[in-house]
């Protein structure tokens, strides 16, 4: 089975938990609501590689962020792909009332009550990835 690293963060404002929409414009799992995502390159930290995401995907730089949990190794597949599996690297951060500027990545950006994840269509596992760090 092929594997591939990834990183997934969380951002916490006020009890609420930013998600996002991912555009049209992205490779896969398209219009789906998910969290702050990314592939970890080559030997790359996954600490330094969900910030990188972080400050990519939604304009908020380390300095605006603290980080609470981390986990790593969480492994799950996705009905997307035959034999491969992602190995999810993934944090929670919060951040006091940051602005949100998007890249061409995601195409909206929410912030819920973490009890509201259910709701969303969501990429594969979210829920099983955020309540591994809560």
């Amino acid at each position: 089975m092929r594997s591939t690293k990834i990183v997934t963060s969380f951002i916490k404002n006020n009890e609420r938990l930013l998600i996002l929409k991912r555009s049209d414009k992205v490779k896969t799992m398209k219009g789906l609501w998910a969290g702050i995502s990314g592939i970890i390159e080559k030997n790359e930290e996954p600490l330094q590689r969900a910030k990188i995401e972080i400050f990519e995907e939604v304009g908020i730089t380390d300095k605006q962020i603290t980080l609470l949990k981390s986990a790593e190794g969480m492994r799950v597949t996705s009905p997307q792909y035959i034999d491969h599996e992602w190995e999810i690297f993934s944090f929670l951060f919060e951040s006091n009332n940051p602005t949100i500027t998007l890249n061409w990545e995601n195409s909206d950006f929410k912030w819920i009550k973490i009890k509201d994840l259910k709701d969303y269509e969501t990429v594969p596992n979210l829920q099983k990835v955020l309540f591994n760090l809560l």
